[in-house]
């Protein structure tokens, strides 16, 4: 059990388990109390689905029973633990507020995972219109399981809430669609929505840094798919902690198949050449594109038909490694498609659920934005949103606005109407010659760098493996702006504060000298020499001369055009790739210059580039690897969403 924890811990979903930090030395410890178990009585119980399969479900009933309370359910593929019904966590819900206040909280395993039966699908794919009992997926479930509930636990009010941080957030997300009545509100929470486009892709670049992640979405249950309450899955070890060495020396992607080749008693020792036990390792090698597999299982496209009955705050981090794209694009679609719905938005300056953290000092990485302020959203918006949809009259109007958002260079909450905000528009800025970033064009030139595949631009100064990244979000971009491969464009010290509020579209006119090549655009807050240093930061860095990261993306070339349809370059051939980048909400200070910077490979956040074509890089040999010079032209712009 000891190993199942451990993994756990480090698994996505671990930021509702609280770490304690053990000080060096021997301690006297006194007598704990577990606030959940002294305040609620725990069930555990298996829910069958429309097709049969039982679901394990953890509940967590307020001992009080003198009044009804509501649901608040979470759904996940990462254990509903500790499981026996003598034991309880450290702390449940949402936040430790609505744990406090009293409702009935619910953890299910999702369908193939730990103790509940059936098949995991990754990503399982919506069915609409469904015609029989076996057509079964997230919603269903979550609507059948919704249904027992409020019809057999005691003491419930009828109104249920659903939450949930990565994959749960997809899990709360598709508890929307087709919803039970009795479903009253959903927040999503760093989301989950398209694996394309979240987590192991961004815009068709795999995330090379994700790869330790692979083996808990595809290593088989054993014993024929049984429910099982140990992980059975073991993270790849790396023989080092100096990632960006180990990935250069494997080579290419295929080399990595044998981190994948479990041999276990239920899978055989014999398989086709490039298979391996790893299912989703395999779909990652099999679906390099944008395909009918990758299509069906994303969930952006099925939010058309959000149920107006159910009020939905999506909430975010702007510093997000791993689910920045889905929960904007949650937002943004329910948003479009659902007029009439109570749908809002919350971002805030978090890392990956950092808004679950109980934490006085709000830090991503090395950088310091305030105090309190996760403290402020679980207070003064979480709980405040449950309470008025699952407590209260359910009126549209919560008392919360429709966009929360903290600017992250003022460093301030801000509330708005709309999203972006009404008085937002665009302007466009180029990148000039002698690494100026200009209001407007100048002569048109090709600006070159050598982009060697033995010196990939390596995505963080940082010596060390990681499970996920996060950190490098906010890292100083000073060590990438110093080398030859990485291009340069900024402006003067602005005589004025400048605020993005919204999207970024990098248009970007390049050439090659291969047929292959990858683009990525950082922005960058370049802050003055006399900034003072928090006491956060890196012993061999200091915040003068900061070059702070506030939003980058990558584009795989060959995406350019078509996600489904790659293509190569025409070796030579001025050629147009766009670049979307994720919303921000961060003001440049007066005497702060704006820094945009543009490189090839960012190693080993995403994978090498072979840059020659070749139809499917997971296969890419040896031989396929070639240094290319690139070119990027003056008429390359970015428009940016600045607030008036």
């Amino acid at each position: 059990m000891k190993k199942a924890f451990k993994i756990l811990f480090l698994s996505i979903s671990v930021l509702l388990v609280v770490v304690s930090c053990k000080k060096k030395g021997t301690v006297e410890m006194g007598p704990t109390t577990n606030y959940v178990a002294e305040h609620y009585t725990k069930k555990e119980v298996d829910i069958v689905m429309r097709d049969g399969v039982k679901l394990h479900t953890t509940i967590y009933s307020p001992k009080d029973t003198s009044k009804k309370y509501p649901i608040l359910m979470q759904r996940t593929p990462y254990s509903s633990q500790p499981y026996g019904e003598g034991n309880f966590r450290p702390k449940i819900g949402p936040n430790e507020i609505l744990m406090k206040e009293g409702n009935i909280i619910v953890y299910q395993d999702v369908r193939g995972r730990w103790l509940s039966e059936g098949h995991y699908e990754n990503m399982r794919a919506y069915i609409p219109n469904k015609t029989s009992n076996d057509q079964v997926d997230e919603s269903s479930d979550t609507y059948d399981t919704i249904d027992w509930l409020v019809n057999n636990v005691e003491n419930n009010n009828g109104n249920v809430g659903v939450w949930g941080i990565s994959y749960p957030g997809f899990y709360a997300t598709y508890a929307t669609i087709d919803a039970h009545p009795a479903l009253k509100a959903a927040s999503p929470q760093a989301c989950i929505g398209d694996f394309f486009f979240d987590d192991f892709h961004h815009n068709g670049a795999y995330l090379l840094s994700y790869f330790r992640a692979t083996s808990l979405f595809g290593t088989p249950r054993p014993n024929g798919d049984q429910p099982i309450d140990t992980a059975w899955y073991t993270l790849p070890e790396l023989p080092t902690q100096d990632q960006y060495q180990f990935f250069l020396d494997a080579g290419p992607l295929k080399n990595l198949d044998h981190f994948f080749e479990y041999d276990t008693a239920d899978t055989p020792t014999m398989r086709p050449e490039g298979v391996t036990d790893d299912y989703f390792w395999n779909e990652l090698k099999d679906h390099p594109n944008y395909d009918a597999m990758w299509q069906s299982k994303g969930l952006i496209q099925h939010l058309k038909d959000v149920k107006s009955s159910v009020a939905t705050m999506i909430v975010g981090g702007w510093f997000d490694a791993e689910d920045l794209s889905g929960p904007l694009e949650t937002y943004k679609n329910i948003e479009k498609y659902n007029e009439g719905n109570y749908n809002t938005m919350v971002f805030g300056p978090w890392d990956h659920g950092g808004w679950a953290r109980t934490v006085d000092r709000n830090v991503v990485g090395n950088y310091y934005f305030g105090d309190s302020i996760s403290l402020f959203f679980q207070k003064n918006i979480e709980t405040k949103f449950f309470n008025h949809f699952l407590k209260g009259d359910g009126s549209p109007n919560s008392g919360l606005p429709e966009a929360y958002v903290f600017d992250t260079g003022r460093k301030e909450w801000k509330q708005y109407d709309t999203w972006p905000p009404a008085n937002a528009s665009k302007q466009t800025m180029y990148l000039s010659e002698d690494q100026e970033l200009t209001s407007e064009p100048k002569s048109t030139t090709g600006i070159q760098f050598i982009s060697d595949i033995k010196k990939p631009v390596p995505y963080s100064e940082d010596i060390k493996t990681v499970f996920t990244p996060r950190k490098y979000m906010t890292d100083d971009q000073r060590f990438a702006a110093r080398r030859s491969d990485v291009l340069v464009f900024e402006t003067e010290p602005l005589t004025e504060d400048l605020t993005l509020a919204g999207d970024i579209l990098a248009n970007l006119k390049v050439a090659t000298t291969g047929t292959a090549a990858d683009w990525i655009v950082k922005v960058i807050d370049v802050h003055p020499a006399d900034t003072e240093t928090n006491e956060e930061m890196q012993d061999h860095l200091k915040m003068s001369n900061y070059h702070l990261m506030v939003r980058s993306e990558v584009m795989r070339g060959r995406f350019r055009n078509s996600f489904s349809d790659p293509e190569p370059f025409v070796p030579n051939q001025k050629t147009e790739v766009d670049i979307k980048l994720q919303d921000v909400f961060h003001t440049f200070k007066k005497g702060h210059r704006l820094q945009v910077q543009v490189q090839s490979t960012w190693f080993p956040l995403i994978d090498l580039n072979p840059q020659t074509y070749v139809d499917n890089i997971f296969n890419a040999d040896e031989s396929d690897f070639k240094t290319q010079t690139h070119t990027v032209f003056t008429d390359s712009n970015i428009e940016f969403t600045v607030l008036k």
